[in-house]
């Protein structure tokens, strides 16, 4: 039965109405969305994503005579697929790659003093007596 927490890569079959069909899984692959897995399948020659559920019940091993033909055939077409998918794919980070510490800040250049507006701060404000500037309101006698 399907498990692969004892291989890397494991190779199966996938057996449905439809006919039977060697698959790959490969636990390097990008985590498949939750439900999910990725199988390489050999007749469609892409990585694809099925429903865990449903595929799991119909996936078997293959025994170890078939497994070496399975590597032997479709090991060269698995590896191409598996680059194409993973360029396609970035959603791991290398971490190695990652810098340690944050890129370092520029300081935000000082003005110097040419460079700041002269205010004008005259005596004549305007703020003052507003009374002249609006007409007595009558209208409510």
């Amino acid at each position: 039965m399907y498990n692969t927490a004892k291989k890397q890569v494991w190779f199966g079959e996938l057996r449905t109405s439809k006919g039977n069909t060697v698959v790959v899984h490969d636990n390097q692959l990008p985590e498949a969305p939750k439900g999910r897995i990725y199988l390489y399948n050999t007749l469609r020659n892409v990585i694809g994503e099925y429903v865990e559920d449903i595929v799991k019940v119909n996936l078997y091993d293959l025994s170890d005579a078939e497994v070496k033909a399975a590597e032997a055939e479709f090991g060269g077409a698995f590896k191409t697929a598996r680059a194409e998918f993973m360029e396609k794919n970035q959603t791991r980070i290398d971490l190695s790659k990652v810098p340690d510490t944050a890129p370092v800040r520029k300081a935000k250049p000082v003005p110097e003093v040419d460079d700041i507006p002269d205010l004008d701060v005259s005596d004549d404000d305007d703020f003052g007596d507003d009374e002249d500037d609006y007409p007595d309101d009558d209208s409510s006698e």
